[in-house]
């Protein structure tokens, strides 16, 4: 999604909002798969998406600290 940001004493921003898709496989047989498959699609996705993000995300803050270190044009951020 294409964004506009304005702000004061500040020119035009351009925002691009992407997202990166991942995939999780579970065990067949094992008992979380089972308790995982009860679950609606929508609250399996939420849930998963919910766990990612707490795990990866507090990861990503140095990893962007080093990308956007030169970052002349663009800076990478995780989106709420």
């Amino acid at each position: 999604m294409l964004k506009y940001s304005y702000t004061n004493n500040e020119r035009q921003k351009m925002i691009v909002e992407h997202n990166l898709k991942f995939i999780t496989e579970f065990k067949e047989g094992h008992p979380v798969t089972y308790q995982m498959q009860m679950l609606d699609e929508s609250v399996r996705v939420e849930m998963l998406e919910g766990m990612l993000k707490e795990l990866v995300g507090t990861r990503l803050t140095s990893i962007l600290d080093e990308i956007n270190a030169n970052g002349s044009y663009a800076i990478l951020k995780v989106a709420n």
